[in-house]
């Protein structure tokens, strides 16, 4: 009898917690409806789910965000980091939105659905719903209304970064309690994919948004080391919209296959995206998502629609390209702000981060090369590929410069025709792995 009455509460638990249900109208959500159905959702899947704040607008109004993962609270090294950062432009309503859609999805879909299972064990997902709660409160139902665009001290939150095309430039404007915010919030996670959603457009902007020159009107795109990266990550998520790959006009402006580069429609300086890719190494795209920027609540169900698998099957790209860990030789300790580049794109240099993790997208290929140097090491340089459908894990392990005793160099010949100078130590002195991953 009370191996059946365990057997039952068993199959009971199980089933309560397949059939949690959180329930998620289409309908606009003030601050206190995004907090308390953020609170809902952490209280039904405390493993799955951790709520936190950013910190506080210019109004004192949270900036709440949710993470989502399997063991959500566990560290584990190597699992990649991904956020999704909704109402940007207060008066820009439907990434809001559908940001709240999407976490009810992940939650309600992670015990039965292997693939959103997969994929929440192997990634962490932040959604910041609202980074303009402020310019939100005050703006109305109004497709083409710029009221609540900007924040409590007026300034365009995305104009208002560091404009680091441009050797460091500060803001046209102060640094705003918002922006700040996501600054360092960029310092406290290893995030690797991104994008804010923003409304009055449907494309997939990537980087980059600006010149390395002064300029208020661009006419021909400003290509990135890493363009044919954000190509097909743009056109993931273009091609995975109802119809964003058809190039739909707003206001006149077509887009061939739903994608541009930033530049090439028009410059933006001080934009989040560029900042994300330029400061810490993170992919961001700017999804324009709708041509009406706060259309009626009947609307929304519409867009969620239309959107749903695009921002479902973007996030999941994380998982190409290189990653592995910097490693002192002598004692495997982690190397954290060692300098990476991969040659040919070192423009954009990046840096190992926390337990000495780094990660670099990259389309299939053969013979990239890591450079790697840290201070009080000797720099090395590996050649590794890249498989579709799968990370190449490299991990490297630095020798210490005063440990070093003997010097040569050889030259490596690829198949492209060009050479560099590979740095190596006799004995052995740095050692690499790698290591094809799903």
């Amino acid at each position: 009898m009370i191996f059946y009455c365990a057997l039952f509460c068993y199959i009971w638990c199980a089933v309560s917690a397949i059939s949690t249900d959180i329930h998620l109208d289409f309908i606009h959500h003030n601050q206190s409806d995004l907090i308390k159905f953020l609170n809902e959702v952490n209280e039904a899947y405390p493993d799955l789910t951790q709520v936190y704040s950013i910190g506080k607008s210019g109004r004192g109004r949270n900036l709440w965000a949710i993470a989502i993962a399997g063991n959500v609270n566990a560290n584990i090294t190597l699992r990649p980091h991904v956020k999704y950062v909704g109402n940007m432009h207060g008066n820009e309503v439907v990434g809001r939105e559908l940001l709240l859609h999407l976490v009810k999805y992940y939650v309600s879909e992670y015990s039965t659905n292997s693939t959103i299972q997969q994929f929440l064990n192997t990634t962490v997902v932040h959604i910041l719903p609202t980074m303009n709660p402020d310019g939100y409160a005050v703006s109305t139902i109004n497709c083409d209304s710029i009221r609540g665009r900007n924040n409590k001290n007026n300034v365009d939150l995305n104009r208002n970064f560091p404009n680091i095309n441009n050797g460091v430039e500060p803001p046209l404007l102060p640094i705003q309690p918002e922006t700040r915010l996501i600054m360092n919030w960029l310092s406290q996670y290893p995030f690797v994919l991104s994008a804010n959603l923003h409304g009055g457009a449907l494309v997939a902007n990537y980087p980059f948004d600006h010149y390395n020159y002064d300029g208020a009107k661009s006419e021909y795109e400003a290509m990135c080391p890493d363009d044919d990266t954000f190509v097909f990550l743009a056109s993931t998520y273009a091609s995975s919209h109802s119809t964003m790959y058809i190039g739909a006009k707003c206001d006149g402006y077509r887009f061939k296959n739903g994608i541009t580069n930033g530049a090439d429609w028009y410059a933006v300086k001080g934009g989040m995206q560029d900042y994300n890719y330029l400061a810490h190494g993170v992919f961001e795209l700017t999804l324009e998502i709708g041509c009406c920027k706060y259309p009626p609540a009947s609307k929304l169900e519409d867009f969620w629609i239309s959107n749903k698998n695009a921002m479902i099957n973007f996030l999941m790209e994380v998982h190409r390209g290189v990653k592995g860990l910097i490693l002192d030789k002598s004692d495997n300790s982690s190397i954290v702000g060692a300098n990476l580049s991969i040659m040919g794109r070192e423009s954009v240099p990046f840096k190992s981060l926390q337990n000495g993790e780094y990660y670099r997208l990259l389309m299939p290929g053969t013979s990239y090369v890591l450079k790697v140097s840290a201070k009080g090491y000797r720099p090395t340089q590996h050649i590794f590929s890249v498989v579709e459908g799968k990370v190449t894990r490299l991990d490297v392990h630095l020798e210490a410069e005063s440990n070093s005793t003997k010097i040569f160099s050889e030259e490596i010949q690829d198949s492209s025709s060009y050479q560099i100078t590979c740095i190596s130590y006799l004995p052995l002195l740095v050692t690499c792995s790698v290591i094809a991953m799903l």
